[in-house]
């Protein structure tokens, strides 16, 4: 008996389930691009669900069915991006390389204006590895996501290896290093969850690995980020949650609903007040701050 709901859109859809039953239920070599961002296993509350396993090896195992799901639903010229705590990256590393070829391991580190460690080296980062099915067949739009290259625009310096020495190129293809803010409360793409991912960050992978019209997959939606950059960026999109508070979110950024069982789906409503009303800045402030960001 099949446990959970589709919810569908000309180009996209939002299955309502376990991740595991869904995945299973796919058409195999159907998906050109997979973005996997799992709970960690650290203890992050997700609504209804307390991200901790009763071990690390019972949550290893896990990771390893869903991620040979992912792969096996990968077309032929497929890619998976998949991201990890620090702690559990080295497993799926390992687990991945004999399936697949890890063309990059990307470290997407950010600002931190939170409480940091005391007693060690507090995480700034979070790991990402790129992998494709086929190392000689896969998409990658190097033209697509190029960024500014300060030898050549800013120091202008000159290649003097070159027949006829030639100032360095303007652009290149970012490293394997990325910096990208983290959402903040007061961006215009927040929404309610304790670790949504920058629109940015997605657009930058699903313009690299993917083209216009291609499937892009995301198991554990969250808020539904990806499927609403690759909306943007002309893919179709699936998506899967888990929790229904975050089903309500995906059905709104993807006009797949209006309304949810009554409710009106509406952004979130946000307060800039501190806890004594007093507000904890100015309207003027705040239109300057929005328009910053």
């Amino acid at each position: 008996m099949r446990n959970y709901k589709a919810y569908t859109s000309k180009n996209h859809t939002i299955y309502h389930g376990d991740a595991l039953e869904v995945l299973k239920s796919l058409p195999h070599q159907s998906v050109d691009l997979v973005f996997a961002d799992p709970p960690y296993n650290i203890g992050k509350v997700y609504a209804n669900f307390i991200d901790k396993w009763p071990s690390d090896d019972a949550y290893i195992e896990w990771c390893t069915e869903w991620l040979d799901s992912c792969t096996a639903l990968l077309k032929p010229h497929g890619s998976l991006y998949v991201m990890a705590s620090t702690q559990s990256m080295p497993f799926f590393d390992i687990h991945l390389r004999k399936r697949m070829k890890i063309l990059s391991r990307i470290t997407w580190h950010y600002d931190s204006s939170g409480v940091q460690a005391r007693k060690y080296f507090g995480s700034m980062y979070e790991p990402i590895l790129h992998c494709v099915k086929d190392a000689k067949n896969y998409v990658f739009n190097a033209d697509d996501i190029m960024v500014e290259a300060k030898t050549g625009a800013k120091r202008r310096l000159i290649d003097y290896r070159k027949k006829i020495p030639t100032v360095y190129n303007s652009e290149k293809v970012p490293g394997n290093v990325w910096y990208f803010p983290r959402v903040r409360y007061r961006m215009p793409e927040y929404e309610q969850h304790p670790t949504q991912k920058p629109e940015a960050l997605l657009e930058r992978i699903i313009a690299a690995s993917s083209n216009e019209g291609d499937v892009v997959l995301d198991p554990f939606s969250g808020t539904f980020t990806t499927c609403a950059v690759a909306k943007k960026l002309n893919r179709r999109s699936i998506g899967i949650d888990l929790q229904e508070e975050y089903i309500k979110i995906g059905l709104r950024r993807l006009n797949i609903q209006s309304n949810y069982n009554g409710e009106k789906l509406l952004p979130l409503q946000k307060t800039y007040l501190r806890r004594n009303g007093k507000p904890q800045i100015s309207s003027d402030q705040l239109v300057l701050l929005e328009s910053s960001e």
